[in-house]
């Protein structure tokens, strides 16, 4: 996978189907912008992917971030399962998720 700025859908995809355990292709982009207060916690594109071979959806949400002082990316693939069915709250579990795991 790529390490630096630049990431790939297939880069993503991969991600996705090693992530889901599912096949998976490309669907579409959503610019995310998730706000806490006046200050923008996260901003960017999260990918939709098809998914086949799940029980329970056919559609995953996937993007990449850099990881703070580092040269490398941590790459998310969230499932479109309610409650989290949007691009938005994909990226707000993860935000979370992040937060209580203490992740940098």
């Amino acid at each position: 996978m790529a390490s630096k700025g630049f990431v790939t859908i297939n880069d993503l995809t991969k991600t996705v189907e090693q992530i889901c355990k599912c096949k998976a292709s490309y669907l579409d982009q959503v610019a995310v912008i998730e706000e806490y207060g006046s200050n923008t916690v996260s901003e960017g594109i999260v990918h939709v992917f098809r998914i086949t071979g799940h029980p329970r959806t056919d559609t995953c949400h996937a993007w990449s971030s850099p990881i703070e002082g580092t040269t490398t990316r941590r790459y998310y693939a969230v499932l479109k399962i309610p409650p989290l069915d949007s691009p938005e709250k994909a990226v707000r579990a993860s935000i979370v998720h992040d937060y209580k795991g203490g992740r940098p």
